[in-house]
């Protein structure tokens, strides 16, 4: 019995990239408007660990 690998060659996943600009409007949505981290997280489309670094 042969098994081939799902997908054929395994790729490696990239993380996005985010401008500071982007960061700091995120961030912004915290810190000026009063969002939780988790409603700034998932109104920008980001994780929730993610929009508590940037808002640090």
């Amino acid at each position: 019995m042969h098994f081939e690998p799902l997908g054929g060659i395994m790729n490696k996943k990239t993380r996005p990239t985010f401008t500071p600009e982007f960061r700091l409007e995120s961030a912004q949505l915290v810190v000026d408007q009063k969002y939780s981290v988790r409603e700034a997280a998932e109104a920008m489309g980001v994780g929730k660990s993610t929009m508590d670094k940037w808002v640090r």
